[in-house]
């Protein structure tokens, strides 16, 4: 990392600010050729983080923009190296001929996801760091951000840390006692290392434990919305849009394959996935959306189970409710149409044994009872406690990496309890450490940050 790197870090819109920023060797020399103070020396002469205000200049050396610019050193930097910032007025145009300067200056253009990789490789972020930034950046409710920015404070590398540190020391002592003989350290007992490898793997436990919540978090509820054909479900699916995105007919059979969206409701994401009317049907079309649509149901994580609160029940509501107690996923009973009806009084007609989590009356029409909906699924999908915020596995990644850690612990406690020698229980304590620092970015390949970083954008 010898060159010089530069970007535009915001939007390519009209705006109140736009930035220009530099990282490497070279990145005070290049805003010296771009950047002419008001007052004082250059900024190759300034002191770390000092904010100044002067004329952003082209290639030619003409003024383009006034603004501000600061300058940060290695190592105290975001990526390590030398770095600066120019803080613009957000005209693309000026952004655009700014950086075309800091090209001409010397800089070259950053990939994605260039600055922190640096940070990275400068050992000033982690691997779980890292990926927070991604994470924060893509975040869509209150408790992604909370979740991304307490992973980024290094909630979950100090809790891997934690663990390695607790197996480090289980290994040292063993390649001591071995090592050094005529020492007088205390060998293994049995029952103390057996202990401490059940303390290591119920940690390992509840870590994975994690990655399920997690996982919804960063990527969203998989939520279906299932019933009979003409239950009110497209209208469902376009109310809590907000616009018009399924196609809503009187006609049964309308909706014919499965439509997915996101959207924030009761601060969750969900993956909204619209399906067909579950029905028997002749019609080979309509038989293939009525497939997907119990495939969609296997697949989710919430189920919003419609049934039409404006008609007699039937048959086929009987049986989606049926189907939703059976996938052993949550689901939410919603009586439709009550623009069409009074209060509903269909709930008894439920079939033995299926309860669903909640039973919301509502008409997606004139948005009666869509507030209770929002409080059901907030309520079946709460934020992480403040203590367990930025300590969650998000990525399949981390959860592998500490799947991997979590079995090798096990199989070294089933050595241990099979009287096997220490020897053979510390390699598989040694291979948990292992990956344990590929979950950290202690040891990790190249392919691997390669797929991490195809995550973000240009400038970050």
């Amino acid at each position: 990392m010898t060159d010089t790197i530069a970007a535009i870090a915001t939007p390519m819109i009209p705006s109140a600010i736009g930035i220009l920023r530099l990282s490497g060797p070279g990145a005070a020399a290049a805003v010296d050729r771009v950047f002419t103070p008001f007052h004082g020396g250059p900024m190759s002469q300034r002191a770390d983080r000092t904010l100044v205000y002067g004329a952003l200049r082209d290639r030619e050396g003409r003024v383009i923009d006034h603004c501000l610019c600061t300058v940060s050193r290695a190592p105290r930097s975001y990526t390590g190296e030398d770095t600066a910032e120019l803080q613009c007025h957000g005209s693309p145009a000026a952004l655009t001929l700014g950086l075309e300067a800091l090209f001409a200056a010397g800089a070259r253009q950053a990939l994605p996801g260039e600055f922190t990789r640096r940070a990275f490789l400068n050992g000033r972020l982690d691997l779980t760091r890292t990926e927070a930034v991604a994470d924060l950046i893509h975040a869509e409710t209150p408790a992604a951000v909370r979740q991304a920015a307490g992973q980024l404070g290094g909630a979950l590398e100090r809790a891997a840390d934690g663990i390695y540190r607790e197996l480090a020391d289980l290994c040292a002592h063993f390649h001591a006692v071995l090592d050094y003989p005529a020492e007088d350290i205390e060998p293994f007992e049995a029952a103390a290392l057996s202990a401490a490898l059940e303390r290591a793997a119920d940690k390992l436990d509840g870590l994975a434990a994690t990655y399920r919540r997690g996982r919804l978090l960063n990527e969203g509820v998989p939520c279906a919305i299932v019933g009979r054909p003409n239950a009110g479900k497209s209208t469902l699916f376009n109310a809590l849009l907000g616009r018009e995105r399924a196609i809503v007919t009187d006609i049964p059979g309308t909706t014919r394959d499965t439509v997915e969206e996101r959207v924030s409701l009761g601060g969750v994401v969900l993956r909204l996935i619209d399906t067909a009317g579950l029905r028997d049907t002749e019609d080979a079309v309509e038989r293939l959306g009525v497939e997907r649509s119990r495939a969609a149901m296997e697949g989710a994580e919430l189920i919003l189970a419609v049934t039409d609160g404006s008609a007699d029940f039937t048959a086929e509501d009987a049986e989606v409710t049926r189907l939703a107690a059976a996938s052993g996923r949550p689901w939410v009973w919603v009586m439709s149409k009550q623009d069409l009806t009074g209060p509903c009084a269909l709930w008894s007609a439920a079939p033995e044994g299926c309860a669903p989590a909640a039973c919301v009356s509502l008409s997606a029409r004139t948005r009666y009872g869509m507030d209770k909906l929002e409080q059901a699924v907030a309520a079946l999908f709460p934020p992480p406690e403040e203590l367990e915020a930025g300590a969650l596995l998000t990525s399949a990644r981390q959860a592998e990496a500490a799947g991997r850690a979590r079995e090798a612990v096990r199989r070294g406690a089933e050595a241990l309890s099979a009287g096997l020698s220490p020897d053979a229980v510390v390699a598989d304590v040694e291979q948990a450490m292992s990956a344990l620092g590929e979950l950290t970015g202690r040891t990790v390949s190249e392919d691997v940050t390669a797929r991490i970083f195809e995550r973000f954008c240009v400038g970050k």
